[in-house]
């Protein structure tokens, strides 16, 4: 008896033709899922009694005493403070500042000079933060460079590193330094794929540089922006350890302890892995509200969102 012969749009068809692909997926998806997903079912940890010897498991459950620990100590509430001030002050200054850089880069005619600086602007990116926190020592300690130009001009020394205030605004000027070329790259790219002619015919009507980068460039990277945006948002209370540890003294504690820092002297130095995993898990769920909210913000305001 003949085989009946396969629609032109079954599944069948599809994958015969296309077996290779999913043969080639096999390898990350596997990768996906044992080094991804299945580290999730760690989180269990933040609900128990955390012991070495007797592994995930078989330690003993104590529910939401972990989370309860955490919500009424103080040295918490300082941390998620300073997280959320050294957050948004990386978003309000260090958001617009690669927008402004890739606008300006956009506009320049000289292709030699826009490269040049490109490429200045981004290498900043390749330092770590341990090198960053040295030239940081050797411009703005109460003896360097910054202090000592102040005193040859018979200026008084300015505590950046010992100033609780000043502290910060070193911490997001330093931020914008090393991360504005990696994010100007990808603004760079979307000016790209803009459409020139529409800023052609802004000028041929009369529109000055100024409307035309207002009304016709920054309306076709907006779904750029906006996605970028709702990333950043939803960052507000995770934090990187290297930079505020590394940046922070003890002068300046109040504001440089944050939520990762207090992970590390709480949690992981003392070796209470359940207590870092339940404030880690605190940290992933609001980012996750964070996400949707700004999302939802943003399509209410008639914008694309991410989902």
């Amino acid at each position: 008896m003949n085989k009946k012969p396969k629609k032109p749009g079954s599944v069948a068809l599809y994958l015969k033709n296309n077996w290779q692909l999913y043969l080639m997926l096999i390898v990350p998806v596997v990768y996906m899922i044992l080094f991804r997903y299945k580290p999730m079912l760690g989180v269990v940890v933040a609900f128990k009694k955390f012991n070495v010897f007797k592994g995930i498991w078989d330690s003993p459950w104590i529910g939401l005493t972990h989370f309860k620990e955490a919500f009424t100590s103080r040295d918490f509430w300082n941390a998620l403070k300073n997280t959320l001030i050294l957050n948004l002050g990386d978003l309000v200054i260090g958001f617009p500042i690669p927008i402004f850089l890739a606008i300006f880069l956009n506009e320049l005619r000289g292709e030699r000079i826009r490269k040049t600086t490109q490429t200045l602007l981004y290498l900043p990116n390749f330092l770590s933060w341990v090198i960053i926190s040295g030239i940081v020592t050797q411009l703005f300690s109460n003896s360097g460079l910054v202090n000592n130009l102040f005193n040859a001009f018979g200026a008084a020394s300015v505590p950046f590193l010992s100033n609780t205030f000043i502290w910060r605004f070193v911490y997001w000027f330093m931020g914008v330094w090393q991360g504005a070329g990696y994010s100007l790259i990808v603004y760079l790219a979307a000016l790209m794929a803009t459409d020139a002619s529409l800023g052609e015919a802004a000028y041929i009507d009369g529109a000055t540089r100024l409307q035309r980068i207002w009304h016709v460039t920054l309306p076709q990277i907006s779904t750029t922006v906006t996605t970028l945006l709702i990333m950043q948002v939803g960052k507000l209370v995770n934090i990187s350890f290297d930079r505020p540890y590394l940046m922070g003294n003890t002068l300046v504690n109040d504001a440089s302890s944050v939520i990762s820092t207090y992970v590390y002297s709480v949690g992981l130095a003392a070796g209470r892995f359940d207590f870092a995993t339940a404030v880690g898990l605190f940290q992933s769920i609001v980012g996750v509200v964070l996400v949707l909210s700004a999302n939802a913000v943003i399509k209410k305001m008639g914008q694309e969102g991410i989902m």
